[in-house]
């Protein structure tokens, strides 16, 4: 028992270390001009100069892949969960915070890593390496999308069932039905 508890904190410990990798696999591919061609050689250095060690950087490579296959999306939650920020006036650390977020959120695997522990984490990347404000803006935008879902997971008690994650249309659609029901209201 004391093994299996020790191995699951290794576990998170390692799952913590390589989601900071990844956001500083983003920032760097981010702040050097989005080129995906760079992004292998991008991912080697930053494990070898933040991990070094590391023997398995896996889950690394699937949320940096993951977060880039989906930014389109992605970016376009932000945009909608705070219309008052353009995401080119998003601080790089806070905007690819978000897109990790997001994208554990909304495509992870569930059993790994449930929706409340990428929303939890995400904030703690966000306190580690954003501003004052971050982890408020980080939880709020995550918040909403969470909302927006249906909140999945969030009774769970132990069972692992995954509920289907909604494509960003379903969620435009309930934001405009919030919106009109807010307007016939007033």
């Amino acid at each position: 028992m004391f093994v299996a508890a020790r191995t699951s904190q290794t576990n998170m410990a390692n799952r913590h270390l390589q989601r900071s990798v990844a956001m500083q696999v983003l920032f760097e591919w981010d702040f050097q001009g989005c080129h995906d061609e760079n992004i292998e050689e991008i991912i080697a250095h930053n494990v070898a100069e933040f991990a070094p060690g590391m023997e398995h950087c896996d889950f690394t490579k699937t949320l940096v892949a993951g977060a880039l296959e989906n930014q389109d999306n992605i970016d376009a939650l932000i945009e909608k969960c705070a219309p008052e920020w353009p995401l080119d006036q998003v601080t790089i650390i806070d905007r690819n915070i978000l897109r990790l977020g997001i994208f554990e959120l909304m495509y992870g695997n569930y059993d790994e890593v449930p929706p409340k522990v990428a929303i939890n984490e995400a904030i703690e990347l966000a306190k580690a390496f954003g501003g004052d404000s971050s982890a408020r803006f980080v939880n709020g935008v995550l918040g909403t999308i969470y909302r927006e879902m249906g909140e999945p997971m969030k009774d769970d008690t132990g069972k692992k069932d995954k509920k289907n994650n909604e494509p960003l249309e379903k969620i435009e659609d309930k934001k405009e039905e919030n919106d009109k029901e807010v307007e016939n209201k007033e």
